[in-house]
C-alpha cells in the first residue's frame, strides 16, 4: 500500500513518488501544518487550489482537544476536517519538549523508560505518552503517515545526555514498530487503510551519535525515515554538517522527512542535501509581523515604504494574492488586524514554498538543480 519510487536524481537532490491510500505524494514537497485539524487561516479549498499534496496534523493537540476518540468517532481525520489527500501526524514529542524546556513547566514533565508524563497546557491535568499509546492515538486519528515516539533532546544537550536519550529513543522506536504492526493488522481486519510508520533520527549536533542513530533507524526498515532535532537551537552550519554526514547513510528507497524546517532558503539547501519532505508553522505565523516570503527576500509590508505601494507582494509570484492585491492594501489589512489580511499573507507564504518545491522537481528532472539553486541565491537576500 505504501511505496516510494525514486524517479530522478541530480547529485543528492531527489525526485520521487510516495504512494499512500489517499493519493501519491511527489517529492520534494512542503507540507502545510494543520496543527489542530486546520491550517491556520486556510480552507481545504485553498489547499486544493495551491496543489498541496499532503498536510500535517499534530498528535499532541488533537489528543488533548477534541480527543483522538472524537476524531475517530467522526470517521477519522480526513472526514473530520474535509481534507481527502494524504495526512501525516507527528508523535507529539516536540510539544512535550517545548514545555519541558520552558522553565515554569520543567517540574511538570517526567521522562522515564516507559514514556513521558506531562500536564495539559489547557487545564493542568496529568497525561502519559508511551510509544504504544502514541501509536494508538495516531491510529485513532487515522493519518496515512505516522511518526515513532522519540525524545528530542535540546540543542545544547551534553553528549552524555544525548547518548542516553538516543538509546532510549531507539528502544521506543522498536516498541513503536511492534505496536504499529499490531494496529495495522487490526485496521486491515476492519477494512481500514493501513498506516506508514517513519522512524526518527535524532541526537543534536554530535556526528558520531547522528551516524549511529541513522544506522539504527535504517535497520528498522520502516516505510520512511524522519530527521528531527535540527531546529532546536543549533547553528545553520551545524545543520548543514549533520545532513552532509547522514545523506550517504539514509536508504535511497525510502522518503526522507526533515521535521520543523520551512523557509525558502532552508528548502533550497535541504533539497540539495537529499531531503524529500518538509513542514513548518512559520508560513502561517509570520503574518503577525506583516512578513511575506519573496523572490528577492522577505517582504515586510508593515514598513512605511509600502504605504503607497501599488506593487504586488512579489512580481514573480503567480498566486492569487500577488495577482489581485497590492502591498499597501495588505499593509492596511495587517495594520488593522483584519482576518482577511492574515489569510492572504498565509496563502501567499504557503503557495510560495509549494512553488519552490514544484520548481525544484522540474530542475531535478532536467539535471539542472544546481543551476536552479545558484539562481535562487543570486536573487535572494536573506537579510532583506
Amino acid at each position: 500500500m505504501f511505496k516510494y519510487t525514486l524517479k530522478h536524481t541530480d547529485w543528492y537532490a531527489r525526485n520521487g513518488v510516495f504512494s499512500t491510500p489517499h493519493g501519491d505524494i511527489e517529492t520534494p514537497i512542503f507540507m502545510p501544518v494543520g496543527t489542530k485539524a486546520t491550517v491556520k487561516w486556510i480552507t481545504p479549498d485553498d489547499l486544493h487550489e495551491m496543489w498541496a499534496e499532503v498536510i500535517l496534523n499534530n498528535t499532541y493537540h488533537l489528543y488533548l482537544r477534541p480527543g483522538d476518540e472524537v476524531v475517530k468517532h467522526f470517521w477519522w481525520a480526513h472526514k473530520f476536517q474535509n481534507y481527502h489527500k494524504p495526512i501525516l501526524t507527528d508523535s507529539g514529542w516536540f510539544q512535550v519538549f517545548s514545555l519541558w524546556n520552558t522553565r515554569e513547566w520543567n517540574s511538570l514533565v517526567k521522562i522515564t523508560e516507559d514514556g513521558v508524563e506531562f500536564r495539559s497546557y489547557i487545564d493542568g491535568s496529568k497525561h502519559f505518552f508511551s510509544p504504544e499509546r502514541v501509536m494508538d492515538i495516531q491510529s485513532n486519528i487515522g493519518a496515512d503517515i505516522i511518526m515513532a515516539f522519540d525524545e528530542c533532546a535540546a540543542g545544547d544537550s551534553s553528549i552524555s545526555y544525548a547518548r542516553a536519550a538516543m538509546n532510549r529513543t531507539h528502544r521506543w522506536a522498536e516498541r513503536s514498530k511492534t505496536q504499529w504492526l499490531k494496529n495495522n493488522k487490526v485496521r486491515k481486519q476492519q477494512w481500514l487503510h493501513e498506516q506508514a510508520l517513519f522512524g526518527i533520527v535524532q541526537w543534536v549536533v554530535y556526528d558520531d551519535l547522528r551516524k549511529e542513530s541513522a544506522e539504527f533507524i535504517k535497520s528498522l526498515d520502516t516505510p520512511g525515515i524522519s530527521i528531527g532535532g535540527l531546529s532546536v537551537g543549533e547553528s545553520k552550519p551545524d545543520m548543514h554538517r549533520i545532513l552532509d554526514i547522514m545523506k550517504d547513510i539514509l536508504p535511497e528507497d525510502k522518503p526522507r522527512y526533515l521535521m520543523w524546517i520551512g523557509t525558502p532558503e532552508d528548502l533550497i539547501e535541504w533539497v540539495h542535501r537529499g531531503i524529500d519532505m518538509f513542514d513548518c508553522v512559520l508560513p502561517t505565523r509570520i503574518w503577525r509581523h506583516g512578513t511575506a516570503f519573496g523572490t528577492y527576500g522577505y517582504v515586510r509590508v508593515r514598513n512605511a515604504q509600502y504605504k503607497l505601494s501599488d506593487q504586488p507582494l512579489d512580481t514573480e509570484c503567480t498566486c492569487k494574492v500577488c495577482r489581485n492585491y497590492s502591498r499597501w492594501y495588505l499593509r492596511h489589512l495587517i495594520g488593522e488586524n483584519e482576518m482577511y489580511g492574515m489569510s492572504l499573507l498565509s496563502y501567499h507564504n504557503l503557495y510560495f514554498l509549494l512553488e519552490i518545491t514544484r520548481s525544484a522537481k522540474k530542475a531535478i528532472k532536467l539535471w539542472k538543480y544546481e543551476d536552479f539553486r545558484k539562481d535562487f541565491w543570486k536573487r535572494y537576500n536573506i537579510k532583506k
